[in-house]
């Protein structure tokens, strides 16, 4: 699933490509993927698109007093294109015409069909549910105080950190690399972090400006659909920590991993394959 800074640098390089354009015309080939039928998609045709930005893991793509929320759940993409999908292009979910030829395109690779998109009048996106119920953005961070109290919960820090309700934009990929910056197992519960490990954790958070900086460095105009992630220990196991060199392990769930180093974050403790035995503490 895409996740805060691939979204950020999305959002930037289509804000930046498309805002002032006009919608020549718009509609949804995916079956089900709009949640809201009034106002419709049709309603888009002859309006300017005004920019894009994120909120949470979620693209936002405005047309002055409309915006369309998208939710790219794990295979969801969205990009702009020099020339138009044909309607047998069965990934193409939502399509954005525009009246120079271009054409933003929600595509969804796969079977599950998740992806979804809600056009609403922008001063209610805020009310949204899947808007009003975000916990507090993970970048830039929020106040110190505001992250404790979000985060204190008798909850595992790896889940918790990905939980969108407790803190918005952190996914497995990312969580992975933060707590390794804070040296912190993925397994110890928000509620047991001593203050200090609290601010490490918050002073983590900057690998997540880091990683914007590097795609504003090194993506051009257009985001591939599969962005190289400046990963550090996500899905690296067996290869050295980059701070100390030992070597770094993982934890297997049925459909996911958990990467960290054992000498840094689990005081030397290799954890068990959670396919198979009870999560450790």
């Amino acid at each position: 699933m895409p996740e805060l800074p691939e979204v950020e640098i999305v959002a930037r390089r289509l804000d930046g490509a498309l805002a002032g354009t006009e919608v020549e015309s718009a509609l949804a080939p995916g079956m089900n993927v709009m949640k809201t039928f009034d106002p419709p998609l049709e309603a888009l045709a002859g309006r300017e698109l005004t920019g894009v930005r994120r909120i949470g893991k979620m693209p936002v793509v405005e047309f002055g007093d409309l915006a369309l929320l998208v939710h790219l759940m794990s295979a969801g993409r969205l990009r702009a294109f020099g020339k138009r999908a044909s309607l047998k292009d069965k990934a193409s979910r939502v399509l954005i015409r525009l009246t120079d030829g271009r054409e933003l395109r929600l595509r969804e690779y796969g079977t599950k069909q998740r992806a979804w998109a809600k056009l609403l009048p922008s001063e209610t996106v805020a009310e949204d549910e899947m808007v009003a119920s975000l916990g507090p953005e993970a970048w830039p961070p929020p106040p110190l105080a505001q992250f404790a109290a979000a985060i204190d919960k008798p909850r595992h820090l790896h889940p918790l950190l990905r939980h969108q309700k407790d803190v918005a934009g952190i996914g497995r990929s990312w969580v992975d690399e933060i707590l390794w910056e804070a040296r912190l197992s993925p397994f110890k519960k928000g509620s047991e972090l001593a203050p200090g490990e609290v601010e490490q954790l918050h002073a983590a958070l900057h690998v997540l400006g880091d990683a914007i900086n590097h795609y504003e460095e090194t993506i051009g105009p257009e985001v591939p659909d599969k962005v190289p992630m400046p990963l550090k220990i996500h899905k690296r196991e067996g290869e050295p920590c980059p701070r100390c060199g030992t070597a770094i392990e993982a934890v297997f769930f049925s459909e996911h991993q958990t990467n960290y180093c054992p000498k840094e974050q689990t005081g030397g403790r290799v954890l068990k394959d959670r396919r198979l035995s009870k999560l450790l503490k």
